[in-house]
């Protein structure tokens, strides 16, 4: 099985994941040879902090072994195909990690590989960061379903495709807070998805105010991504009304929890004071990327 997308787990097995990655970090002995003789290949076009760290450190923990592989470019190899370079890590490895500018090249890789493909983040989809935020909100609040989580930034992200797939799927309330431009908001064809996938309706609020009362959770990411540094003038005018303050955080529930995916431009779309008050997680969130991807891990190679 792969994890190319978050559509890929059903609800069922987002909590089988989710039960998993709370019993390896409570009882880390219990799993440090459950990856035992395991090999896990990072292939890397885009450079990451969290990503590599977590999933290296994590795959360490679990008694297995990563390798770093650096694809920037597109150059995956010298000369031959993308498929043709996959098919020899299917003799390899155990397990790929892939971290792409684009989607195809993720589902090009899942077409062509026998052994399972982990989407570490593309343009569009970022999964594995969703099941750590679903295990934080979890850690935290002790339940998922019925707790409304507000998204507030750019919509059409791919932590916002995530954000909306994943968390509809356990049955939270989702509202994504953004501008009123179709280039910011959610992509009709993902709600569509939503809705035939998990039965869940995303809900959609151009007004900040109004789309974060009543929610559990606030989550903010970067306004201006990898890739996008073109666009920078335009999102530098388009969303400072949906910077989180503690202005902002003041209109959700009083024990709402802060969310962010990092890294943080501190002062734009979240500020100090939002960061660093007891209501934030964000770091938490942050080590909950490694325990949640052992958990992915270890149901990707013991489980199925």
């Amino acid at each position: 099985m792969h994890l190319l997308t978050d559509f890929d787990l059903t609800k069922d097995q987002i909590h089988e994941i989710l039960n998993l990655s709370t019993e390896i970090k409570a009882n880390p002995g219990k799993y440090g040879d459950s990856m035992k003789n395991k090999t896990l290949i990072m292939l890397f076009e885009l450079p990451s902090l969290r990503t590599r760290i977590s999933f290296e450190a994590g795959m360490n923990r679990l008694g297995g072994h990563a390798i770093f592989y650096s694809i920037e470019g597109g150059k995956f190899t010298r000369s031959e195909t993308l498929e043709d370079g996959v098919k020899n890590l299917n003799k390899y490895v155990d397990v790929v990690m892939i971290r792409a500018l684009k989607h195809e090249a993720v589902e090009r890789i899942g077409a062509a590989a026998t052994i399972p493909i982990i989407n570490g983040m593309t343009e569009a989809y970022h999964p594995c960061q969703n099941l750590a935020d679903l295990l934080t909100i979890q850690e935290y609040k002790g339940k998922l379903e019925g707790l409304k989580i507000a998204y507030v930034g750019d919509g059409g992200c791919n932590t916002a495709n995530s954000t909306m797939i994943g968390c509809s799927s356990v049955g939270m309330d989702v509202t994504v807070v953004c501008p009123d431009n179709p280039k910011y908001s959610p992509n009709p064809e993902i709600l569509a998805k939503i809705k035939e996938h998990s039965g869940g309706v995303v809900e959609v609020s151009h007004d900040p105010a109004k789309g974060v009362a009543g929610a559990d959770v606030i989550y903010t990411d970067v306004w201006i991504s990898a890739g996008m540094e073109e666009e920078a003038k335009m999102r530098m005018e388009a969303f400072p009304p949906f910077k989180v303050d503690m202005a902002l955080v003041k209109k959700a529930e009083p024990d709402c929890i802060v969310m962010h995916c990092l890294p943080a431009h501190r002062g734009y779309e979240i500020t100090d004071g939002v960061m660093d008050s007891p209501q934030s997680v964000v770091f938490d969130q942050a080590g909950n990327r490694m325990h949640a991807q052992n958990g992915l891990l270890h149901w990707l190679l013991n489980e199925q």
